[in-house]
């Protein structure tokens, strides 16, 4: 096993969950290849989301987990198959969404199915990512009348 590939693979994914959350798209482009395809399972949804190609990716998570989104993505269990210049992994996810516009919180976990690949410029990106849930679960903000945010840098919370 290529143990240097492993590391930068890992980090390919830490990146991408990391600009994801902290709303650093351009970054979080970066760690795309440009034909790179999604499939998420969002049962809140009630379908699972599919996605082709870095720009629709990318602009989808910048329309709906921008400016008043606060999300939280971790990932561990990695396990990655290197062949060559191509790559397979899963991980399993644990994650947390907070809508404070819909005072909505979702919280859930899933095991991410991805594929990587080394682009010309050496650096590997991810080419294929989607994931199934375990479980998914919503929790109105009114059902928790302590609840109060002390910290939240992409929205202020509206007050119940």
């Amino acid at each position: 096993m290529d143990l240097i590939a492993l590391e930068e693979i890992r980090r390919a994914k830490y990146r991408y969950l990391r600009c994801l959350d902290l709303k650093r798209w351009e970054e979080f482009a970066d760690a795309l290849t440009e034909d790179a395809v999604a499939r998420y399972d969002t049962p809140v949804l009630g379908e699972p989301l599919q996605l082709s190609g870095r720009q629709a990716i990318v602009a989808y998570m910048r329309d709906n987990l921008g400016p008043g989104t606060i999300t939280t993505h971790l990932v561990s269990h990695p396990e990655i198959e290197i062949d060559g210049d191509r790559a397979e992994g899963t991980w399993c996810l644990e994650d947390t969404v907070i809508l404070p516009r819909y005072r909505l919180m979702i919280r859930g976990a899933a095991y991410y199915t991805d594929t990587y690949r080394r682009c010309p410029d050496g650096r590997w990106r991810i080419s294929s990512t989607g994931h199934e849930r375990t479980y998914e679960y919503t929790v109105s903000l009114d059902d928790v009348p302590s609840l109060r945010f002390t910290a939240a840098p992409w929205g202020t919370p509206a007050a119940p």
